[in-house]
């Protein structure tokens, strides 16, 4: 996958270059490149921004520099998506999908935001990472690059483990425990360590269904659920309700 980043702060993207997602840089299996807006400004003080017409607080981005540089990095495949708080939230189901894709620019805004006639003729997406508002849409890139480079195979090794993950199959994820089985008198669950992975499995699921109904019951109710799920959330249901 290749992702073109623009943005008027290229340096705050140093991050990445670390961890898992620095190893799938260094192997090739993502290509991240980072635009500054600002290069192309014809302003003789690179200047990017101006008033808002019809008055207002702020400044925004102009159309010139922002179209000039979707157009240094536009492909014909390019998924073009602008982080913006009035964009589509963003989720784990937009993460598999963007996943998919061989290449995607990620528009950073800043002060106000962009001139909205770059949404108009370049933008596939609107990306809001949560109803809250931020100073600029790199955090927001980075959060993206982050959870959709990790889905791309050989990311995250052999085991590909995302998939037992929270949110990856509308669920969250059950408890983790490693050494020791002891620590401070507090003990891993014995089944756990009972050697038999299909009541670990059983155990999982019902840990996982019951976090979610406790902690995100808006999953709950999106969540198509099997047979054998139904019976475990109405299990954990009655457990509650005593």
């Amino acid at each position: 996958m290749k992702i073109n980043v623009l943005t008027l702060f290229p340096e705050m993207f140093n991050s990445l270059n670390h961890s898992i997602i620095g190893r799938a840089i260094d192997s090739g299996l993502i290509s991240i490149n980072y635009t500054n807006i600002r290069d192309f400004s014809q302003d003789k003080h690179n200047r990017v921004d101006d008033y808002p017409f019809g008055g207002g607080p702020g400044m925004v981005m102009k159309p010139g520099p922002v179209f000039r540089s979707i157009e240094s990095v536009k492909q014909d495949n390019s998924r073009v998506i602008y982080l913006s708080p009035k964009g589509k939230v963003f989720n784990q189901e937009i993460a598999n999908e963007l996943s998919k894709e061989d290449h995607i620019v990620l528009l950073c805004g800043h002060y106000e935001g962009i001139d909205n006639r770059v949404i108009e003729e370049y933008v596939t997406d609107e990306i809001s990472i949560g109803d809250y508002v931020l100073t600029g849409g790199e955090i927001a890139s980075m959060v993206i690059i982050d959870s959709v480079a990790r889905l791309i195979p050989g990311v995250l090794g052999k085991d590909e483990s995302f998939m037992d993950e929270s949110h990856y199959d509308g669920l969250l994820e059950y408890p983790q425990y490693t050494r020791p089985r002891e620590f401070n008198e507090l003990k891993v669950p014995d089944i756990l360590l009972s050697g038999n992975h299909q009541k670990i499995d059983e155990w999982r699921k019902y840990q996982s269904i019951k976090s979610t109904l406790i902690n995100r019951p808006d999953m709950i109710e999106k969540k198509d659920f099997n047979e054998e799920e139904k019976r475990i959330l109405d299990i954990i249901k009655n457990e509650i309700r005593k």
